[in-house]
């Protein structure tokens, strides 16, 4: 049985939130608070394994108690999550200070959405329970503030200028962890990084274009959500808007990037697959395929078709993710080519650009 508190100021959204977990035979909800002071007592007194947690409350928002909880008693934290930019932008610190994942906080009753969400939640609950979470340390809290790119070199490496380019594009497949682990590879990139990289991230719409500008200010290549009309360049990282795929279009001369809708029935928009085998068909063995963080398979079938143009895939290892899904799928499925933590990803890319067929 997994034990939870749902800590928000909002009655209604105690209630909801509280209805849809008890619906699950292996959930409980050993508790409620209305901020996060009040969180932070019974987290210490109930000791649930999984906590939701509001972002704005009285007395003590949620960010402050998350820094608290993560310090003193870790433990998986979902957020709850306002689908608005400042939302987005207080959920990507959450997530940051060591938040495993955020679900929105526009609920109702009488939406349609609402079986899927009440699914996806405990889904998420279920998935983030078994994972052990370590605790933020001081060292960490300062990095968020000001991170240490001194050691990050600005230009490839001269072993790296000795050879030849063999990979120009990078399509990375993520979900559940994502952010932070998004922003741990870009971050060490050289300001040259001489392919492109392309990133289907499931995030709402309001997320992703915060989400750019965040990782933009904190890495050496640029960074920036995609928008149609935009080309394929070195020392770019696109990432797909939510709610709609991003996909590879190679020209005679130049790669194309299409923001579409289709197809619509894809599970995921963004769908890692959908990029991934887009990069199989626009540019082949050139390609690059890395499959994070995330629930489900989300990557696998586009990681196939890469594979079966002699592309090369990285998956992240278990030890490093959040949930160890959609790597799992690839490795399980004997498509990966290495199987790497998340701190040495930055490393494995690099190396992948100029690893010889």
């Amino acid at each position: 049985m997994i034990s939870i508190l749902v800590v928000d100021d909002s009655a209604f959204m105690r209630k909801a939130l509280s209805t849809m977990l008890a619906g699950d035979p292996d959930i409980q909800v050993v508790g409620t608070a209305r901020d996060g002071e009040e969180g932070l007592e019974k987290i210490r007194l109930l000791k649930p394994d999984v906590v939701t947690l509001d972002i704005e409350m009285p007395r003590m928002d949620g960010l402050t108690a998350l820094r608290h909880i993560m310090m003193e008693m870790p433990r998986p934290v979902i957020m709850v999550s306002s689908l608005t930019t400042e939302g987005a932008e207080a959920t990507l610190k959450a997530m940051d200070l060591g938040a495993v994942d955020f679900i929105p906080k526009q609920l109702s009753r009488v939406s349609l959405d609402i079986v899927k969400i009440e699914d996806e939640l405990r889904a998420k609950v279920k998935t983030v329970a078994k994972r052990r979470v370590r605790p933020l340390r001081l060292q960490h809290k300062m990095e968020l503030v000001a991170p240490n790119i001194a050691v990050v070199p600005k230009n490839v490496d001269a072993a790296y200028q000795k050879k030849s380019l063999v990979r120009d594009v990078v399509a990375i497949g993520v979900s559940t962890g994502g952010p932070p682990a998004i922003q741990k590879i870009l971050s060490k990139l050289p300001g040259d990084f001489p392919a492109c990289v392309l990133i289907a991230q499931h995030m709402p719409r309001a997320f992703t274009g915060p989400f750019a500008k965040r990782l933009d200010s904190v890495c050496r290549i640029t960074v920036k959500e995609a928008e149609p009309g935009d080309r394929v360049q070195p020392g770019t990282a696109y990432v797909a808007p939510g709610g709609r795929h991003l996909v590879v279009d190679q020209k005679v001369s130049r790669i194309d990037l299409l923001v579409s809708d289709e197809p619509r029935e894809a599970l995921y928009k963004p769908s890692a697959n959908v990029l991934i085998a887009s990069v199989a068909q626009g540019v082949g063995k050139r390609g690059v395929g890395v499959i994070l963080t995330g629930m489900g398979s989300d990557g696998l079938e586009g990681v196939r078709a890469l594979k079966n143009k002699s592309g090369y895939v990285l998956a992240q290892n278990d030890a490093s993710c959040v949930v160890y899904g959609m790597p799992k799928a690839v490795v399980d499925a004997g498509l990966a080519d290495e199987v790497l933590d998340i701190e040495d990803m930055s490393q494995g890319i690099m190396n992948a650009l100029f690893q010889r067929f």
